[in-house]
């Protein structure tokens, strides 16, 4: 995410409770597979893991970067 993008959350968020947990959610995931890919040796269950978080960690970027580019649009 550029700066411009977390300016504009930090904007939005506080008025907008889905972008709020959406965004809440994805620095979770950040930390988590920060924390998974820091270690030497992964685990058959942690790589799924890993492989997991990933997938809900862009799915979650996807939708908070739709709703930026509507509240864009609205704020036109």
């Amino acid at each position: 995410m550029d700066q411009h993008e977390i300016d504009l959350l930090e904007k939005y968020a506080p008025t907008d409770p889905e972008l709020k947990s959406l965004w809440e959610d994805h620095v979770l995931y950040e930390k988590q597979v920060e924390k998974l890919e820091g270690k030497a040796f992964r685990t058959p269950t942690e790589e799924q893991t890993l492989k997991q978080l990933k997938k809900q960690k862009l799915e979650g970027k996807t939708k908070m970067m739709d709703i930026l580019d509507r509240l864009k649009k609205e704020s036109k």
